[in-house]
């Protein structure tokens, strides 16, 4: 597909040297067309605008510290019939936008999107369990993620992402444009590298303690909409996740009353058999073993975390409490 603009759209908070690295794969990527470069910031402290500014960005100010108020004013200030998406951390593949834009055969295509993957995927083990949770198989999908090719048309008739949310805003825009019978296309060729920065459990909890509240809030913003979101997943988590929390202390005191370790040893091995099952099924997305053992162990773990996420979002909705965003670096 031919086109004579692409808006790359690029939204950060305090991103310190990935900001640059992310403008330096920008300018660098095999160019289909001319580029309009624009940077919104979420309230840095850091040099994050006057690098930007330095390196040839537009730079916007959002309007709040969220990504969908971040994206909203990058697309409105842009001039492009596409816009890319990025996130301020990542660094673009050189081939994605061409190999995107190409992939457009249709009106209905609003959205195009690749492979993110960690840059940094053995640097311990949360690196390689969530890397694997950006694998998704290509064709046409439910939602994409922050990083993306969008139509400018498309998300005028959406009215661009909702500012409201703190979490989930791309997946909530996907069900709306498909609810208006727009396609959302996975195309397999990397997009791209991602530092995730987790180094700490604390860190790995939140993340999947957002990843809760995104859940619940989607599950519900969407349930009496055309295109229901998330509804199985939101139950799904509720009940793993009160087996897990139930299971421990039910075998201990089976254990105790009994005077036998038998249930406490038919507990675990219940959990190591659920964990290598989850592996197992996940072997398409990676031959490494250790990892797919790790990310068997992540599949069940994370569990609890996104059961806490989704509470928390019942709770803010029983008492009308607003939640400013979750960060977890």
């Amino acid at each position: 597909m031919a086109v004579n603009l692409l808006s790359v759209v690029i939204i950060g908070r305090n991103e310190g040297e990935r900001l640059p690295r992310c403008l330096n794969s920008v300018w660098r990527m095999d160019r289909p067309c001319q580029l309009e470069v624009i940077y919104v910031d979420s309230g840095s402290v850091d040099r994050s605008v006057s690098v930007a500014t330095e390196m040839g960005a537009q730079v916007l100010v959002s309007r709040r510290n969220s990504a969908a108020s971040g994206r909203n004013a990058g697309w409105q200030a842009a001039h492009a019939a596409w816009i890319l998406f990025l996130d301020g951390d990542t660094i673009l593949h050189p081939e994605f936008a061409r190999i995107a834009l190409d992939a457009v055969t249709g009106g209905d295509i609003a959205v195009v999107w690749g492979h993110r993957r960690e840059i940094r995927p053995h640097l311990n083990a949360y690196h390689r369990v969530l890397d694997l949770d950006w694998v998704y198989p290509p064709g046409i999908s439910e939602f994409c993620g922050g990083d993306a090719l969008m139509r400018r048309t498309a998300l005028e008739e959406a009215g661009g992402f909702d500012e409201t949310l703190i979490a989930g805003e791309e997946p909530e825009l996907c069900s709306r444009l498909r609810g208006r019978g727009y396609k959302i296309l996975h195309i397999d060729a990397p997009m791209t590298g991602h530092d995730l920065a987790i180094t700490r459990f604390s860190q790995y909890w939140r993340h999947a303690v957002r990843a809760g509240y995104a859940y619940s809030n989607m599950a519900r913003r969407t349930r009496n909409g055309p295109q229901p979101l998330w509804q199985r997943d939101s139950r799904n988590n509720v009940i793993r996740a009160l087996v897990l929390l139930s299971l421990p202390p039910a075998a201990l005191a089976a254990s105790f009353l009994l005077r036998s370790i038998l249930p406490a040893a038919l507990a675990v091995l219940f959990l190591a058999l659920i964990c290598l099952r989850s592996a197992w099924k996940s072997r398409w997305k990676s031959k490494d073993t250790l990892t797919l053992l790790l990310y068997g162990i992540h599949s069940h773990l994370q569990q609890i975390p996104i059961f806490i996420g989704q509470l928390t979002f019942w709770n803010d909705v029983r008492t009308s409490r607003g939640r400013g965003i979750i960060e977890y670096k």
